[in-house]
């Protein structure tokens, strides 16, 4: 199959045509997150001939993604793929042109520099602040757009990030939000407000590789409601802003005071998450949000959260949270993402 062929009726939009078309063969994108966002935006950043695309993810396909994860089936979820490889599997039979590459792996300070430096653009596939604010680090340090995206419930959201031009991530969201527990796993997501956020991303993708203008706006909808909002951000860059002002990197920088810390407790089976930034939870209104999820006990000091056998999760009013039941860190925190957020 000939490039003009399988790329037709993208070369025939205009605004493509065959000068973008060629950008976008010799492009390279990273996608952080391969659940729903990010399958939603792979599969048509492959179909539309992106070159190059890592996927990066550090779960495994469960029943439960298969409601709005688009690239996985029962079978993944029987056999407990990992996302990035199910995702790679799927792919290569949709486009065996495009190069994909799957990555199992937490991004976090000590690996986000190696995988995603070098990339022409990054996706925003993942479902927790902390994560964000390290892609938006990384974007400014190495000069590399990306475009966030976030579902949850009936309510999305995107934006495109560009440094230099844009307000950056930390511009837009100046403090990391102790948050409300609100993910997907407590209060639930609409599978097409996921292909929705995932395609808007996608075709913001492509206008950053063809050199298109983007949108200016943090856009965001409530697909229930039928509700849009747009907000433009075009004058919102922070002169005083720590990261694209000052361009001091606290994501990636292991003393700040910014950073989650994780550590096993020895002979516990246990791993202790905390934060060197004093925060306080409201732990009646999480204990609330939880019960949905598993069963919940506790006091006025702590509360404890069982979603699943052989896992507990104690939350302190401080903000840490020993997870019960593994000494894996990279699952307590899989963990911490799904059912507390940050």
């Amino acid at each position: 199959m000939t490039v003009s062929e399988r790329y037709s009726r993208q070369i025939l939009f205009s605004r493509i045509g065959t000068e973008g078309q060629d950008k976008l063969l010799t492009s390279k994108v990273a996608i952080v997150g391969v659940g729903a966002l990010g399958t939603v935006s792979a599969n048509h950043l492959v179909r539309s001939g992106v070159g190059t695309i890592r996927l990066i993810d550090r779960d495994y396909v469960e029943k439960s993604n298969l409601q709005r994860q688009m690239l996985f089936n029962e079978e993944d979820a029987s056999l407990n793929l990992p996302k990035a490889v199910a995702a790679k599997k799927r792919l290569e039979k949709i486009n065996s042109d495009v190069m994909v590459e799957a990555v199992i792996a937490d991004v976090n300070l000590d690996n986000a520099e190696e995988l995603l430096a070098g990339f022409d653009v990054i996706v925003d596939g993942t479902d927790n602040f902390m994560t964000r604010f390290l892609i938006n680090d990384i974007s400014i340090k190495f000069n590399i757009p990306w475009v966030h995206g976030a579902a949850v419930s009936s309510r999305g959201m995107f934006a495109v990030i560009k440094p230099g031009i844009t307000p950056c991530y930390r511009c837009l969201f100046p403090h990391v939000p102790s948050g409300r527990g609100e993910t997907c796993d407590t209060i639930g997501v609409l599978s097409p407000l996921t292909d929705i956020i995932g395609s808007f991303q996608a075709i913001e993708v492509m206008k950053l590789l063809v050199g298109a203008e983007t949108t200016h706006n943090l856009e965001q909808l409530d697909i229930w409601d039928t509700s849009f909002f747009q907000m433009d951000i075009s004058e919102g860059r922070n002169p005083n802003c720590p990261t694209c002002a000052e361009h001091q990197f606290d994501f990636l920088d292991r003393s700040s005071s910014l950073q989650e810390s994780y550590s096993t407790l020895c002979g516990r089976d246990t791993v202790q998450i905390y934060f060197r930034e004093k925060r306080e939870r409201d732990l009646l209104q999480l204990a609330d949000q939880l019960k949905k999820n598993g069963k919940v006990t506790g006091n006025q000091f702590l509360i404890r959260f069982t979603p699943e056998e052989g896992i507990s999760m104690v939350l302190f009013k401080d903000g840490r949270v020993l997870v019960h039941g593994t000494n894996d860190l990279v699952k307590a925190k899989s963990l911490f993402s799904k059912y507390i957020g940050n």
